[in-house]
């Protein structure tokens, strides 16, 4: 059973050989990652427009934003104050010209699971306008540390399932929230568990197939670079339940930059973080925090945000960084 609801870029295509990833059109997106982009998929064409020229769907029907990453108590040099870029991002969603019907957190809201930091979380998204006055979470693996998610649970997990996975449907779209990050694999991959994906698979199962799809969790559903743990070993188990669907839209974080993948009618998109970035795939020895050039950070951090117009099924999603900058996007592939 679903709960419902009380009330009604710079962005990449990855190929489908080596790793996924076109390394240098990766970092060409690095470089533009200060504009905010409008992507629409119509019929399999890619199309983009710099945010605020021409958005038909801002305020329209449904808007939702993801944040994700957020990593209070994280005072390294990659961002000595966490807390005032996630302040920043909040603003950020204040300021969008309609309010969104409600936020998708998208995992990693602290860095070591203390109640204090949970605590500033929670009193700085109070401040966050939307419709609905709801955030949902799912855990990113920092949300988790020492207790195997409880306090993440005790906190958030009010209406959800087994360690933490949901569903509800608003106006019309189903959401899956999925929890990822409890059983790390092989350098970190993520892992869903035979339980959740039971639980999945009834979810869907009396959906009609025009119903559109979004589904929210940490670390990418699909092998973004499994080198450094960016994919989920049973990932492609849970995407071969929602096939059927003519919409399915899959938000991530973990990986602190915007990447997106569309394979058939699943559209994949992660998210910036509102703490610090990670280098591009196989650019650096590890991932981790990176240091930017001073002045640069609030260009490679924001907030997506999602609109949905009914007849229209695939997902507009716009990124917004802290900082816009005034660099003339590309694309590597699609048709603009």
């Amino acid at each position: 059973m679903t709960d419902t609801l009380d009330h009604n870029h710079e962005e990449l295509i990855a190929d489908d050989h080596h790793d996924g990833i076109d390394r240098r059109g990766f970092l060409k997106c690095m470089a533009w990652a200060g504009t905010g982009m409008l992507w629409t998929i119509n019929g399999g064409l890619l199309s983009s427009r710099v945010f605020g020229q021409d958005n038909p769907a801002v305020g329209k029907a449904l808007n939702f934003v993801q944040i994700s990453d957020s990593h209070i108590g994280f005072s390294k040099a990659a961002n000595t104050d966490v807390t005032a870029t996630f302040q920043e991002a909040v603003a950020k969603i204040n300021a969008l010209p309609a309010p969104p019907a409600f936020i998708l957190h998208t995992g990693d809201l602290t860095q070591l699971s203390q109640a204090d930091q949970f605590d500033t979380v929670d009193q700085i998204l109070k401040g966050a306008k939307t419709t609905t006055g709801n955030v949902f979470y799912v855990p990113g693996e920092h949300d988790v540390l020492g207790d195997g998610g409880k306090r993440f649970l005790d906190r958030y997990g009010k209406g959800t399932k087994g360690s933490g996975w949901r569903s509800f449907d608003y106006e019309g779209v189903h959401f899956i929230g999925l929890v990822n990050v409890l059983s790390l694999k092989d350098k970190g991959m993520g892992d869903l568990g035979q339980e959740q994906l039971a639980w999945l698979k009834k979810d869907v199962a009396g959906l009609a197939s025009s119903t559109p799809i979004v589904v929210f969790a940490h670390i990418p559903l699909w092998e973004v670079y499994p080198q450094w743990g960016w994919g989920t070993v049973d990932g492609a188990q849970a995407l071969s339940y929602l096939k059927r669907f003519g919409s399915v839209t899959v938000l991530n974080g973990h990986i602190h930059q915007t990447l997106q993948k569309v394979e058939g009618g699943v559209h994949f998109h992660t998210a910036m973080s509102t703490a610090f970035p990670q280098p591009a795939p196989g650019t650096a020895a590890t991932p981790g925090p990176m240091v930017v050039p001073a002045g640069q950070l609030r260009h490679v951090l924001g907030i997506t945000n999602v609109n949905y117009v009914p007849g229209n099924h695939p997902l507009a999603l716009v990124d917004l960084p802290l900082l816009s900058s005034t660099a003339t996007p590309t694309t590597n592939g699609g048709a603009q």
